[in-house]
């Protein structure tokens, strides 16, 4: 199989671990404006911590730009882990929308295990099966620089297997939120750092929890995922046509390939989170047009 970013060693340690990091995808004087603009929509100052109201906030998109154009390199290791541009739905795009640790649980000396709550696997939109499309990809999208001890999403590479296998023993499909009960047994787990630019790709399988954030530097990441045009296919021809992300489900069950069936309903659903997104982006569209009244 020929790549064009990823090596063979990463290729490798997608299919066995879930996850690979594909460093300096852009530059952070890309979406500098951006990262501004946050504190603007917000009403919080920058350097004034007793302005931040909440510890954690899920901001709504108020822009976005194209993977291909921001983050070239990103956009093909997508297209790399994916199996080609030509199975990915539509022409994925990353917003503002960013998920800011501000300072979550900065007291809690957070170590993470199989015993603390929080472990999810994200797609609250649609009903789960073992090939759903809709999220073909998790991406973690490192905006600013997360060092160690600093609100990290914290990654469980063992839990794929387990979602696999439930998944596959639930062909009727799974309601979000169906998953967290998987972290049971799992021991390896893996801190989110990187620098600016920096993107992580996630098997769709992957349990994670967000991490305290003591360290006083807010946390910018997103989450976006990339959708599959079709559901995932494992049992194709040419073994050569798996997706490392089809190849991660095939490992993880055990078999070469695996002529699948769902018996259950594909659903997708309007969430509260979307309602609240959207109500939140009213909110700070209202809180920049009068700070433009106030410089007028």
């Amino acid at each position: 199989m020929t790549f064009k970013v990823l090596t063979d060693a990463q290729a490798a340690h997608f299919v066995e671990k879930g996850y690979v990091k594909i460093e300096g995808c852009f530059e952070k004087a890309e979406i500098q404006d951006w990262l501004d603009l946050a504190y603007l929509r917000l009403g919080y100052e920058r350097d004034d911590p007793t302005t931040w109201a909440e510890d954690r906030i899920h901001m709504p998109s108020m822009n976005r730009r194209a993977v291909a154009d921001l983050a070239p390199k990103a956009w093909d290791g997508i297209c790399d882990v994916m199996g080609g541009a030509e199975r990915i739905e539509g022409e994925p795009s990353w917003g503002d929308g960013f998920i800011i640790n501000f300072n979550k649980d900065a007291d809690d000396p957070y170590v993470p295990s199989a015993k603390r709550g929080g472990w999810h696997k994200d797609g609250n939109f649609f009903r789960h099966f073992l090939d759903s499309p809709e999220q073909g990809l998790l991406t973690v999208v490192v905006w600013d620089d997360v060092l160690p001890n600093s609100g990290g999403t914290y990654l469980a590479p063992d839990s794929v297997p387990k979602v696999a296998r439930f998944l596959y023993d639930h062909p009727e499909g799974l309601e979000p939120g169906s998953f967290g009960k998987m972290i049971e047994g799992c021991e390896a787990f893996v801190e989110a750092t990187g620098n600016a630019g920096d993107v992580y790709l996630i098997h769709p399988y992957m349990l994670h929890s967000a991490a305290p954030n003591p360290s006083g530097r807010p946390r910018f990441i997103t989450n976006p995922p990339v959708a599959f045009k079709e559901p995932m296919n494992f049992n194709r021809e040419d073994s050569d046509d798996f997706s490392l992300v089809e190849s991660v489900v095939l490992r993880a069950l055990g078999v070469e390939r695996l002529d699948y069936r769902i018996t259950g309903k594909r659903e997708r659903y309007y969430t509260e989170f979307r309602r609240e997104r959207e109500r939140m982006l009213v909110e700070q569209k209202a809180r920049l047009a009068e700070l433009e009244e106030e410089v007028v």
